[in-house]
């Protein structure tokens, strides 16, 4: 492999020279650059990134830590758009990203700070996993620069979606429509799930909407089983609801389907709604009605905010960053404006 005492013999410049070239320095001329440059890549010159982290003290990689109790991982719609957007931010920047080794049944797995300071990772940004976990408790607390996505600690950036809104939003509109037999199957214990239940209820006292404990149920995330059972325990009540809300869009097909088997129709018998605006409910019949949440400028934002934090701790401010979301009006919960109480 070509180094670069080898590149500065074959173009006539020093090593110094040859360096500066390299890492697009601007005391030397573009012309000059652009040669050394091309010599460079002619005799397949590649940058020691050992001998570069050591010189800078980076490593130009970022772990992610992406995992949840579903074991949904890349397949979970929502966070694997999230990441294909910070992936690209992150990789323009010139960062490469590298997965947190998060497999329990594995007896030598490190601990999550251990396994961030041996691949040496400038930063980290944790999303879908038990923010109460004591190794996760313990790598925010370290020194290593850290993002997280939907979930709040104190002195680290974090960005979340405004799952407040998208409730408080989904609710008015169905209201709108004239239902005030209105139920909510949620998904498992969460900060999300916390924000998003204290919204409905908060938008239900708002609008003077009775709402039974009967109505509430909890599911999971992406969970087509537990929505479906859910949906059946609904739909048994002697006075069951006309439109009901789902965890997210997966997890309404359980309930989609349950309604189905009964022989009812959507939304002339049974309205439903869900969240995060995945395109394939964008493609059923009828369109779904839905939250879509901004997953690319989730992952963008957080991209950003790390690699700012990494190059800039001493200049980055400790926020939360809102994302707003969107109501799509599907085609799913009927209009019983006119029948409305």
């Amino acid at each position: 492999m070509a180094s670069l005492k080898d590149i500065s013999k074959v173009c006539g410049v020093s090593v110094a020279t040859v360096s500066k070239a390299l890492n697009n320095q601007t005391d030397i001329g573009e012309e000059t650059r652009a040669y050394i440059k091309r010599v460079a890549k002619e005799m397949g010159y590649a940058p020691n990134l050992s001998a570069r982290a050591l010189k800078t003290n980076k490593t130009h990689s970022i772990g992610v830590l992406l995992v949840d109790d579903a074991g949904n991982g890349l397949t979970h719609d929502h966070f694997a758009s999230v990441l294909d957007s910070f992936k690209k931010v992150v990789e323009k920047s010139g960062y490469d990203i590298t997965f947190v080794n998060c497999c329990k049944e594995r007896q030598d797995r490190m601990p999550y700070l251990e396994h961030c300071r041996y691949r040496g990772f400038d930063g980290v940004m944790l999303a879908c996993i038990d923010f109460n976990a004591p190794e996760i408790i313990e790598l925010v607390q370290s020194d290593i620069p850290v993002i997280t996505i939907d979930h709040i600690f104190n002195e680290c950036n974090v960005v979340i979606s405004d799952n407040v809104g998208g409730i408080r939003q989904l609710v008015e509109y169905i209201y709108g429509k004239g239902h005030r037999k209105i139920a909510y199957i949620h998904g498992a214990d969460s900060v999300v799930t916390k924000n998003r239940l204290a919204s409905f209820y908060r938008t239900a006292e708002k609008l003077e909407l009775a709402v039974p404990d009967a109505y509430i149920k909890e599911g999971a995330y992406r969970d087509t089983t537990a929505s479906y059972k859910a949906t059946n325990e609904l739909l048994d009540l002697s006075e069951p609801p006309t439109c009901i809300i789902y965890p997210d869009d997966f997890a309404a097909f359980g309930g989609i389907n349950a309604i189905s088997e009964r022989g009812l129709r959507i939304p002339e018998d049974v309205s439903v709604a869900g969240y995060d605006g995945i395109p394939a409910v964008q493609h059923m019949v009828p369109r779904l009605t839905t939250v879509k949440q901004d997953a690319e400028q989730i992952g963008r934002v957080a991209a950003e905010k790390l690699i700012h934090l990494i190059e800039k701790p001493k200049t980055t401010l400790v926020e939360q960053k809102i994302i707003p979301v969107t109501l799509l009006e599907g085609r799913s919960v009927s209009d019983l404006s006119e029948g409305a109480e």
